[in-house]
This record gives structure tokens, C-alpha cells and sequence, in this order.
């Protein structure tokens, strides 16, 4: 029920304003048939008496209908007497059956838990929080002490296995001992499936308890009162921390969330001895709890991945980088809340700061110059077959021109034409005399060509304009050593 100071609101909202039942519902977090209720002018002005006076007729016939069928709703009972003459809407209906109705309310006894015995644990949804393009899911882990009421919680952008093992850790960790037994709803972090009694847990779920030595027991299926103390924890989170909590980011606020546990959840009184606080309590119950491995378990989540032509690899809505040697290649990543590590086989080949953004490139500089390296060698190795062939001294002074950051590729084209128009002999000497003078461009070399060709009086051969005859360009001819005709010669003036 409303009072009437909202009614009123409601009824401005909507008669004034013009604004939709939706719309008033959602501002006023109002249920949309109560917002309906208080804009029918006849019921906001009605009788108190009318409800019951549109019913009589009917009354004996629905205590009867509930008398046999205690659990029947009232929409349905509203719909049996439809079908019996009744035109009135479903609203006096149901405010007629919930006056008539017996109220049943279970008793449960109050469990007593000793110190390090039990634990509850559960997630809780918080709602969503934009990261950057991403809306990410928030929830967070939390974990009570069935004795001293002590707490653990952590807020994670998922509810994946890998999460919900590592919260275990850092709980356990935090309070250097585990609980001898822990509840949990049926979720499918714990239970994989169930037939009555009989449980079939996740193996990496299994994998924990055996590294830790707690015994897991879920609840039974829609009894979420067996651990109301985690229950009652979530709701003491929702109320004294989280709302209207600001924060930057998810570890600020897991920063904020242990504050607030340590000053404010841990300081309030113990349950079972007002004298005492929850601290207090926790510190007679840690003794009682197990001790913890020497190794911590590892929690991290394992994803298999491969790049089929990028140096990028997906993960989480984003993209990070690998070596160009690793594209095409079956890869593992393992990713902790803070960073992105990628495996191939046993050796780690890159490292991330963990992105939680979405299409993001996440570039390691050194992956791309790997990259633009070994793209600027390809590039000046197809354009200088015939270049290396003839010189092949040229590939020393294409890397020292690399190394001065020209183009290869442009390098290499330029030089293939010196060596159409000056020759092999000539051309080598200009790139010796280039490389000695500290200037390995082929610009410098042209200039040296030129040059030597002034002082000689010689001009070079125009190229032969191959435009009309293109399959010709590509013909390469090997050159003779001269030497090779000059004995020709001498042979034939001896004959």
C-alpha cells in the first residue's frame, strides 16, 4: 500500500506531466499495477466498504475454493469467478483473499556454530558499472564465519569458477586458516549436478578442497535459509557500505570494501556477548581454523587461444599482443585479476596489464618493431633477388641503410634501376664509396655515379623504354665475364 502523498504524485505525473505508467513506476520504484491502482480516479476516491460489498456474493464460494486449495493465487481464483458473473477488476479480489487467507509462518531453531567449524559463503549482484565501451557485470564474493560473524568479501566483473576459486584463496589467506565446512547454494561453481543426495561437484572445485582439507555441503534445493548468516551479511553489505559508495575502479573499491570490513563490520558487537565485538570474537575463533598449505592453490583461468594473421590474440572482450613468431600457433593464456600472461607450451612469451575495456589493442612495442623488422627485410629481400645476385655486398649496405631508418623496400627498387643503368662494376664501387663516407642511401649512391661519370666525360645509357613490351622488364640476363671474350678473340687472330 501507498499513502496518499504518493498517490497524489502519481496522479500528477501522470494527468499534468502526460508521463507513461512505465516511466512513473521506474522513477518512483513503484510496481507498475500500483501505480494503475492510484491513477483510476474511482478507486483513489472509493469506498472504503466497496471492495467488500462487489465480492459478497462471492466470499462463500472463495473460502470454500480456499479451504480446498490453500496455495491457489488470486488471479486464478479471480478468473474462476469471473466465469460466475463477477465484473469487477482483480484488485478487491485480492485484498479480499489476503485479508481471509492463514497467514503460515515456519519456526526455525537457532543454530549454534563452534569456533572454526563452519562457514557460508554466496555471491551477491550489485548491479552493472561501465568500464570505459564495456558495461560489466559487479558481484561480489562473499564469505561469513558461522561463529565469530567475521567476513570476507571481493568484488569481481564475473562469477567464473576462476574468480570464485581465488576469492576462497584470498579469504583464506586474509584469516590464515580455512573452516572445517562451508554451505554454498547449488551454483554451478560447486554443484555440477544433483539427484537428491546425491552431488556431483566441479572438479576444480574439488581440486580446492583437497588442497585446503574443508568439507563442502550444499544447501538444499530452495533453502536458502540454512545460511542465512551469509545472507544477512549481503544485506549489511548492499546497506552500510555499497550504497552510494564511489569509486574509480574495481581495486579501489575491493581497496575500500577490506577498509570498511577491518573499521566498521569487524567493530560492530558480537551476537552472542554485547561486551564484545566481531574482532574480538574472530580472534578466539582463528586458532580453531585450519592450517593453511605451505603452496597457495592456483587459481588462475587458462583459455586457449591462436592468432591466425595479426600479432594480437583475443581474450575478454579485448585484444593483446604476442611475438610475430608466435602467430598461427596454439597459445594458452593465464589471466589473474591484474594481468594477462600468454604461454607457448611451458615458456611465457608475453605479459599484460589486464584490460577490462572492450576492443582495446593492448600492444607490447616490441612485438610490432619484431614485426615492421622483419617485414622491412622481406620487402627488400623480393625486390633485391636480382640486386644480391649481381652485389653481394648490397645486403650489408641495406641493413646499415635499415639502421638509419630508410625504407628498404624503396631502397632496394632504387638501386635495382642504378644497376640497369650503370652496371654491376660501377655500381659496387659507389656503394663501397657510400658506405665508407657514412652516407648509405641510394640516394648518396646516385650522386657518387653521377659524379664519376662527369669526371670521365661519359654519360649513362637512357633505359629502354620497355612500356610497349611489359613481359619483358622481369627478363633477367646474367653478364659474362669479358675476359671470357677477349681469349675468344685472341683464339681466333691466332687461327
Amino acid at each position: 500500500m501507498i499513502d496518499l502523498e504518493t498517490r497524489a504524485k502519481i496522479r500528477r505525473l501522470f494527468y499534468a506531466e502526460h508521463w507513461k505508467m512505465g516511466t512513473i513506476a521506474r522513477e518512483l520504484s513503484l510496481h507498475p499495477e500500483t501505480v494503475a491502482r492510484a491513477i483510476e480516479t474511482e478507486r483513489f476516491n472509493r469506498d472504503k466498504t466497496q471492495g467488500a460489498d462487489v465480492l459478497a456474493p462471492y466470499a462463500d464460494f472463495i473460502r470454500q475454493t480456499l479451504a480446498q486449495y490453500p496455495q491457489l493465487c488470486a488471479t486464478r481464483v479471480f478468473h474462476m469467478i469471473r466465469e460466475r458473473g463477477y465484473k469487477n477488476s482483480v484488485y478487491p479480489v485480492r485484498r479480499f483473499i489476503a485479508n481471509i487467507r492463514p497467514q503460515k509462518h515456519e519456526a526455525f531453531l537457532r543454530l549454534r556454530a563452534f569456533p572454526g567449524e563452519q562457514g557460508q559463503v554466496d555471491w551477491a549482484s550489485f548491479g552493472t558499472v561501465a568500464v570505459g565501451r564495456a558495461r560489466r557485470k559487479l558481484s561480489c564474493f562473499v564469505i561469513t564465519l558461522s561463529y565469530s560473524r567475521a567476513l570476507y568479501l571481493e568484488f569481481f566483473f564475473d562469477q567464473r569458477i576462476e574468480s570464485f576459486l581465488r576469492a576462497h584463496v584470498h579469504a583464506f589467506e586474509g584469516w590464515h586458516g580455512a573452516p572445517r565446512t562451508l554451505l554454498y547454494d547449488n551454483l554451478r561453481s560447486v554443484v555440477l549436478e544433483r539427484r537428491g543426495d546425491n552431488i556431483r561437484f566441479h572438479p576444480r572445485f574439488v581440486e580446492l578442497q583437497a588442497h585446503y582439507n574443508f568439507a563442502a555441503r550444499p544447501c538444499n534445493v530452495c533453502a536458502g535459509n540454512e545460511k542465512g548468516r551469509v545472507e544477512r551479511s549481503i544485506r549489511y553489505i548492499r546497506d552500510s557500505f555499497f550504497a552510494a559508495r564511489p569509486f574509480t575502479t574495481l581495486s579501489d573499491l575491493n581497496r575500500q570494501a577490506l577498509a570498511w570490513r577491518d573499521s566498521v563490520a569487524n567493530a560492530r558487537k558480537f551476537i552472542d556477548d554485547d561486551s564484545r565485538t566481531v574482532h574480538d570474537a574472530f580472534a578466539e575463533e582463528q586458532p580453531q581454523l585450519l592450517a593453511l598449505p605451505a603452496n597457495k592453490f592456483d587459481s588462475q583461468l587458462l583459455v586457449p587461444v591462436k592468432s591466425s594473421k595479426t600479432i594480437y590474440v583475443r581474450f575478454d572482450l579485448n585484444d593483446y599482443s604476442i611475438p610475430p613468431k608466435a602467430v598461427g600457433r596454439q597459445l594458452v593464456v593465464v589471466a589473474s585479476e591484474s594481468h594477462v600472461r600468454i604461454l607457448d607450451g611451458p615458456a611465457e612469451i608475453a605479459s599484460h596489464r589486464r584490460c577490462y575495456d572492450r576492443h582495446q589493442l593492448i600492444l607490447n612495442p616490441a612485438h610490432q618493431e619484431q614485426l615492421l623488422t622483419e617485414k622491412h627485410k622481406a620487402a627488400g629481400s623480393v625486390r633485391g633477388t636480382r640486386l644480391t645476385t649481381d652485389i653481394p655486398e648490397s645486403e650489408a649496405f641495406l641493413d646499415a641503410a635499415f639502421r638509419r631508418g630508410h625504407p628498404i623496400a624503396a631502397q632496394t627498387a632504387y638501386l635495382v634501376k642504378l644497376l640497369e643503368l650503370f652496371g654491376r662494376d660501377e655500381l659496387r664501387i659507389a656503394m663501397a664509396e657510400a658506405l665508407s663516407r657514412n652516407t648509405p642511401t641510394a640516394s648518396s649512391v646516385s650522386f657518387i655515379l653521377n659524379q664519376r661519370y662527369r669526371q670521365s666525360n661519359r654519360k649513362p645509357l637512357p633505359p629502354v623504354d620497355m612500356s610497349r613490351r611489359p613481359e619483358l622488364q622481369n627478363i633477367h640476363v646474367q653478364p659474362h665475364n669479358p675476359e671470357v671474350y677477349d681469349g675468344l678473340a685472341r683464339n681466333y687472330d691466332t687461327k
